[in-house]
């Protein structure tokens, strides 16, 4: 199953703009509340100079980006956690992502009605996490109940969950995200199961008005130092100007965005930063120089289960793995100029894929 990352937010603040520009997709978009019911799921390209300068080299029929899968949610209101807007359908759909993109609204517009009387992003972060952490104390002390009745038995086994969730029921009524909330790998593995809303890795997208870019000004500033708290990462663009920029011409749309200081598209930031979030690395493949892809891998995974996103045939024949470094092999030239250099490596199914290796699977059929 692909990794998800939800984008959520206030209504009318450009969530189903951003997500139809970054996927292409024609979701509904409105300006009044509540225009998303059911989430939308739209596939991103993940834009990589490494995947055009590697299709310069190979000159392949084919090339096939990595991509990231982008899911828009329906608007929060205030009350949400209560059942207030679409909170319990909003609640549920944000449950099965695995992370979060907030989109803030910093634009102005009379025919876009906002959910408050001021523009203010912070305020509006606070409204949206209040919600999130509000359903995550209910879902938290559902869990304690059910431990209290099960631990009558066997208390020892139940301890170290039982003070896990005190610690977290705490840390959520002090108004603070259950991703800052210190714990260990076994601990993570005890509340991974529950699907905390507030644990989800997060980044910010600033949706500004065309003039305030390309830094998005005053706004977006105070965003990122709300986002430096938390460590989250921080994208600024303009959403309407991006959904339109997709229409031109590409040399058309180059031009302008220079005309703004923009060196590139607001979304390719923000397709890598979704990508970075989700904690992702890059590795290509070479089909007998006829089609190059980009594959799209949870760091830190070997290279068997990388021959298991290729085809479940390699990684059950997996014999080894030819590896070479993307920067290697461009400066080779080709792969037999590598091989003379030395810089290609044979690995077995334990090897840890790196980021930008290009891989070849040896495998029994």
């Amino acid at each position: 199953m692909s990794l998800q990352i939800g984008i959520v937010g206030l209504p009318n603040v450009g969530k189903s703009t951003v997500f139809n520009a970054l996927t292409g997709a024609h979701a509904a978009v409105a300006g009044y509340p509540f225009t998303t019911i059911d989430p939308n799921v739209g596939v991103a390209a993940v834009p990589d100079p490494r995947l055009d300068a590697l299709a310069r080299l190979i000159r392949p029929e084919k090339v096939v980006p990595a991509t990231v899968e982008f899911v828009d949610i329906a608007g929060l209101v205030a009350g949400a956690s209560q059942g207030a807007g679409l909170g319990n359908q909003f609640l549920g759909h944000i449950r099965n992502v695995d992370a979060v993109a907030m989109v803030v609204r910093a634009f102005h517009d009379p025919d876009i009605p906002h959910v408050s009387e001021r523009l203010d992003p912070v305020s509006d972060i606070a409204t949206v996490d209040t919600e999130l952490l509000l359903a995550d104390l209910a879902t938290l002390q559902r869990r304690q109940e059910k431990l209290h009745v099960q631990s009558k038995a066997a208390p020892k086994e139940y301890a170290a969950e039982m003070h896990l969730l005190e610690r977290a029921v705490a840390h959520a009524n002090a108004g603070k995200l259950l991703r800052t909330l210190p714990i260990n790998e076994v601990e993570a593995e005890l509340l991974r199961p529950l699907n905390l809303l507030t644990a989800k890795p997060r980044l910010y997208v600033v949706n500004v008005g065309e003039a305030d870019l390309p830094d998005g000004g005053e706004a977006a500033r105070r965003v990122r130092q709300h986002a430096a708290q938390e460590g989250a990462a921080v994208v600024v663009l303009c959403a309407a100007l991006e959904a339109e920029l997709n229409t031109w011409p590409p040399e058309e749309a180059a031009a302008y965005r220079a005309d703004l200081g923009l060196p590139e598209p607001g979304l390719n930031a923000l397709i890598r930063a979704g990508f970075a979030l989700l904690d992702l690395i890059t590795f290509f493949t070479a089909t007998g120089g006829q089609v190059l892809r980009a594959w799209e891998l949870r760091r830190g995974s070997t290279v068997w289960e990388a021959a298991g996103k290729i085809h479940s045939d390699m990684q059950r024949g997996f014999i080894r793995a030819e590896v070479v470094s993307v920067q290697d092999l461009l400066a080779a030239g080709s792969m037999a100029h590598a091989r003379d250099l030395g810089v290609v490596h044979l690995h077995g199914r334990d090897y840890i894929v790196q980021d930008g290796d290009v891989i070849h699977i040896r495998f029994h059929a």
